[in-house]
């Protein structure tokens, strides 16, 4: 979609924040380096940050120490890790659908199967007790939650995630909790997966998102269990060796001295989510959820016969890049993901070309061929 757009195109598609680091954490990074950090440095990552880190979660578990966490190169390559630890041949994982388009194939390098449990418009994107319930067999291992979640938005009430919880403590599962998202929230506080009474989770995190780090590619994993930390940092070792040694420097001071920055960002995205779906909600043919957490919207469109592709690639030609829903799986196809990471004028002036194409759409045939990428 980026390589088709022109160079004045209005992009509503890349889950990027349009903001930089906190100027803080550049300045921290900047003098770790002139300070001569640039070697290899612990596996687990810096021992003060990783302590931050510890702290910011102690309300949920006041037995953590830094031993309870490892950086990473990226929320990605937290994932991995824990896929590593937990899968093998002949496993399977349960993974959302909808769902980050990482996830499978992280799954696949292990070995292991993934299985996909639907996450549907009508029930606000949250999984089913029954849906899960007719994947899991004894081959299963784990499973994925991702709240608030990417490309939906959806977020979980305390009695969702008990009930989910208590489907993997029943299965025996190890839970991998994608909460990347946790600082971008808004009507209501982040429920964790983690602190909940379940020992067997690992929590992805990123400061790609809480920061606007998204080319520093950093992230950790957290875990009440120390066996099972013992076990990522042999993965992390094996895929990486270490993360960037001056590049901790600047986080620990994004935590440090400037801890009010993601609330400031969550702040110009609320007000974008806003006007989106304010703008999306009155087009005929789409509905959408205001999403409670992250910065994507995932409208559902009713027009027969076009595919989310055909759609996305109609609105491309008049100069907005959205993304098909059905790149992040088969239960994205006739929706379409907004990223809304553009300032207000942009967007609405982007809002004035969709409700135009979609208008051309309503009164066109589909194509003969669904478009393909």
């Amino acid at each position: 979609m980026f390589d088709l757009a022109g160079k004045d195109a209005i992009h509503l598609g890349l889950g990027e924040p349009d903001f930089q680091p906190p100027e803080a954490s550049i300045e921290a990074f900047y003098q770790a380096m002139k300070d001569g950090h640039n070697k290899y440095t612990t596996t687990a990552g810096l021992p003060e940050l990783r302590s931050e880190i510890a702290g910011l979660w102690s309300h949920l578990d006041s037995t953590l120490t830094e031993d309870n966490v490892c950086i990473t190169m990226s929320g990605t390559n937290a994932i991995l890790n824990s896929c590593l630890c937990f899968l093998g041949e002949g496993d399977n994982i349960l993974i959302p659908d909808p769902c980050f388009p990482l996830y499978g194939p992280h799954a696949v390098i292990t070995g292991a199967e993934p299985r996909y449990y639907p996450c549907t418009f009508e029930n606000e994107f949250v999984p089913t007790i029954e849906s899960l319930e007719s994947l899991v067999d004894e081959n299963t291992k784990a499973i994925i939650y991702n709240f608030p979640n990417n490309p939906t938005g959806a977020t979980i009430t305390i009695e969702q995630r008990d009930e989910l919880l208590e489907f993997a403590r029943r299965h025996s599962l190890w839970l991998i909790s994608d909460e990347v998202y946790d600082r971008i929230i808004y009507d209501q506080p982040h429920v964790s997966f983690f602190g909940a009474g379940y020992e067997n989770v690992v929590m992805i995190q990123s400061f790609s998102k809480t920061f606007a780090m998204t080319g520093w590619r950093i992230g950790y994993v957290l875990s009440s269990s120390l066996e099972i930390m013992s076990q990522i940092q042999k993965m992390q070792y094996y895929i990486t060796a270490c993360s960037t040694d001056a590049m901790q420097y600047g986080v620990l001071a994004a935590l440090q001295k400037a801890s009010d920055y993601p609330a400031e960002m969550r702040n110009a995205f609320w007000q974008r989510r806003d006007l989106i779906c304010r703008r999306l909600n009155a087009m005929p043919g789409i509905s959408c959820h205001v999403p409670e957490g992250a910065f994507y919207v995932f409208p559902k469109f009713d027009f027969p016969g076009w595919t989310s592709v055909d759609i996305a690639l109609e609105i491309l030609k008049d100069g907005v890049v959205c993304s098909p829903g059905s790149a992040f799986g088969d239960a994205g196809e006739g929706h379409l993901r907004f990223a809304y990471t553009i300032g207000v004028e942009q967007i609405d002036a982007a809002m004035d070309i969709v409700e135009s194409v979609l208008e051309r759409v309503s009164n066109s045939s589909p194509p003969t061929k669904s478009s393909e990428f």
